[in-house]
């Protein structure tokens, strides 16, 4: 089958490799149509993480169908159609009860790896698999494209969004105009905050972020943008700020803009390995947030909203690209031309 390799930075590439089998009792077997290129993908792409050369596949967000499924499995058959989220939680450990699957307590390879690829491997399937009504062909493609946001983005931003504690009557700001960033406005919004202001100087983000219910951009980053956050809330601060990047400064302008007592949800993968804990102490910032509960999520709200057309997040895709043209969907990203790259295997 083919399979996305990371060859070295700056160079990912399709290989011919062995179709993925059964491994475990409680593994599935997925038959990959659409996968996708996260922002967290291009911290190895740009050589920022460190990454094994020509041997590591790539990918961790994909729907597609099953083909075959492991002893333990009783909740999927073959061809079941499935979101596939890159969590992958049991279900019943204190952690995922809690609805924090991203630290399940009983696995230690609860994350994703190989869905950039016609098929995956995707293990403790029993619990953490989406099963979505129908068939793939009976949704349209920009249902597709909404669909697959639900293995992570959209499932990021609403986790941002919840462990920012945000509610009725927030001011909220988003750091990030990435696909996690804007689908943070779309959480932001469905928790009803008032004002959703979010932090973006491309104009193709800009105006998503304005159809997904934003309500005022702030182009300036660091200290500056900070400055124009306090402007336009009175000197007070948000209530609640949702951090989608990850980087020192990403960070440090998140628990800048909100008030004191904001609750900060940071869901961009860290790079901020320094942090001054002093100014969060004498402003009494809360900072949570990790690994979305994509299942979770999904069980409780997502899926239902996407299929009832009351949030659309799949618009974050605004570029397709086949599997055999891999490097150009890292590179559209790269090159901020695409917001996030959308990946066919039919």
């Amino acid at each position: 089958m083919k399979d996305t390799i990371f060859i070295k930075p700056g160079q990912v590439a399709i290989e011919d490799v062995a179709k993925p089998s059964i491994q475990a009792p409680d593994d599935v077997i997925i038959h990959v149509l659409r996968a996708c290129v996260c922002g967290s993908d291009l911290w190895g792409f740009r050589g920022q993480d460190e990454m094994s050369e020509h041997s590591q596949n790539t990918g961790h967000e994909a729907i597609g169908v099953v083909e075959s499924v492991g002893d333990a499995i009783t909740t999927l058959v073959p061809g079941d159609f499935v979101i596939a989220p890159f969590t992958h939680g049991c279900g019943h450990c204190a952690a995922c009860r809690a609805g924090f699957e991203g630290g399940c307590l009983n696995h230690d390879d609860n994350f994703s790896t190989g869905a950039q690829a016609e098929y995956m491997r995707y293990q403790h399937g029993e619990w953490s698999l989406i099963k979505v009504p129908g068939k793939p062909e009976d949704y349209s493609e920009e249902m597709l494209k909404s669909l697959l946001t639900l293995a992570d983005v959209m499932a990021t931003g609403y986790h941002a969004a919840r462990t920012a504690q945000v509610k009725s009557g927030d001011t909220v700001v988003v750091v990030g105009d990435g696909a996690v960033g804007l689908c943070g406005v779309i959480s932001a919004q469905m928790r009803g905050a008032k004002r959703i202001i979010i932090m973006s100087r491309h104009e193709d983000r800009q105006k998503l972020a304005l159809e997904f219910g934003a309500t005022d951009i702030v182009e300036e980053r660091g200290d500056a943008g900070v400055a124009q956050i306090m402007s336009l809330t009175h000197g007070d601060g948000a209530d609640a700020v949702l951090e989608c990047v990850g980087t020192e400064q990403s960070v440090d302008t998140a628990i800048k803009a909100g008030r004191p007592g904001a609750t900060v949800g940071r869901v961009g993968v860290p790079h901020n390995p320094k942090m001054d804990l002093t100014p969060i102490f004498f402003r009494n910032t809360t900072i949570a947030g990790g690994p979305a509960s994509v299942t979770t999520y999904d069980k409780q709200v997502l899926l239902d909203a996407v299929l009832k057309g009351e949030i659309h997040p799949g618009k974050v895709f605004t570029q397709t690209f086949k599997l055999d043209d891999i490097q150009a969907a890292y590179e559209a990203m790269d090159h901020r031309e695409a917001i996030k790259s959308y990946l066919t295997t039919d």
